[in-house]
């Protein structure tokens, strides 16, 4: 059966702003530049602006950025890093390819973010010195809690450095996810809420020597072509992305209300469901990079849904201290376990209309209704 329902769809970025991304493309394409010019420019600098930062640096790609930022915030062999177990192994492979370790700390059970209250405990408990920095995941669209966060990570003299892959347009406190750590990382993946067509990334900051530091780790190190001052990397985001990019960043503000509006029906549909609904926090904007339910027959759930032409994602099921590659036999994270059993990313991309929706509803809560009828246990 062809899937009526996607649960993503990038195409329908493009869709809605086909005639200023083709114009955008045929403007890079004649300028005969395609690699860190005045596309790239521009973008780093309007979104520095929308963000409220300082500056920007892009960069090829999301995991790229993260381990660019750790890098240049002087993270390396031998430090430790807190971060979430829940989140794509991107973000621990970053820490890795930087030399240091990740530190898993547990999640928030309502929101399934980084719990600061977990954070602290670890802190006081281990009294490590090579713990050097924390990442939180800002998951789903909604950021953490940066408040509490930068508070602990000033007690303890912590670099802060954001994972923003799912929270473009995100707020806490009135203040954008990205504006609060040292540093931030950002990935337009075509699925993100600001995506390209392709690769990119970017790290953002207010630190003028860190981010000139940026600029010298993406491209080998040089200030000087051909001369390297520092160990760098090729690793710039060109300018056809840019390009879109800067038409897709018009536009953000506006396909963040209509996915907000998406959620909204869901949220109201599902209200009076068994499952367990997304929490926003009080005093922060969700900019719903995923809609996700919970429930304990998940799976079930999921392949009801599929045979009836919706496809629904998981992000993530294995949490990354049990994936082979970073496990860690003695630790246990229960909340972080838990959601990884259960959560469900339901259909929500800019090519959803409300009665999409409503399908989705209706057929989830005959599938759950169903589950929970044929199951011997409540």
């Amino acid at each position: 059966m062809k899937p009526k329902i996607l649960p993503a769809d990038p195409k329908a970025g493009y869709l809605a702003a086909a005639a200023e991304i083709d114009a955008a493309i045929q403007r890079v394409m004649q300028s005969g530049i395609y690699i860190l010019g005045e596309e790239t420019a521009a973008f780093e600098k309007e979104f520095a602006a929308y963000l409220g930062v300082s500056g920007c640096v892009g960069v090829a790609n999301g995991t790229d950025a993260l381990e660019l930022a750790l890098r240049a915030a002087g993270i390396g062999p031998g430090d430790k890093v807190l971060t979430v177990a829940n989140t794509v192994t991107a973000t621990t492979a970053a820490i890795a390819a930087a030399g240091a370790s990740p530190l898993f700390v547990d999640i928030d059970p309502a929101t399934m973010l980084i719990n600061p209250k977990a954070v602290e405990e670890m802190l006081t408990r281990l009294r490590d010195p090579r713990i050097k920095a924390l990442m939180p995941v800002h998951l789903y669209g909604q950021a953490a809690d940066m408040p509490r966060l930068m508070e602990l990570a000033q007690a303890h003299h912590l670099v802060v450095i954001e994972d923003c892959a799912q929270a473009h347009g995100a707020t806490v406190g009135g203040r954008k996810a990205g504006a609060w750590g040292q540093l931030a990382a950002f990935s337009f993946y075509p699925t993100k809420n600001l995506g390209a067509f392709g690769d990119g990334g970017a790290v953002v900051g207010s630190d003028s020597a860190l981010l000139e530091k940026l600029r010298l780790l993406r491209q080998y190190g040089w200030r000087r072509r051909y001369v390297s001052d520092l160990h760098g990397r090729n690793s710039r985001l060109d300018e056809i992305q840019s390009a879109i990019l800067r038409v897709r960043l018009g536009r953000l503000d506006l396909e963040n209300a209509h996915r907000a509006t998406l959620a909204a029906r869901y949220l109201e549909r599902l209200r009076d469901s068994s499952f367990q609904l997304p929490v926003t926090t009080p005093g922060s904007t969700h900019v719903w990079h995923q809609f996700t339910v919970r429930t304990s027959r998940r799976d079930e759930l999921k392949s009801r849904l599929e045979q009836q032409g919706v496809l629904c994602g998981i992000l993530y099921p294995v949490p990354i201290h049990r994936q082979p590659a970073f496990h860690v036999a003695e630790l246990t994270l229960t909340e972080t376990e838990r959601a990884c059993a259960e959560v469900l990313c339901l259909p929500l991309h800019l090519g959803l209309q409300l009665a999409d929706v409503d399908t989705v509803c209706d057929l989830l809560l005959a599938a759950g209704a169903a589950t929970k009828t044929a199951s011997p246990h409540p």
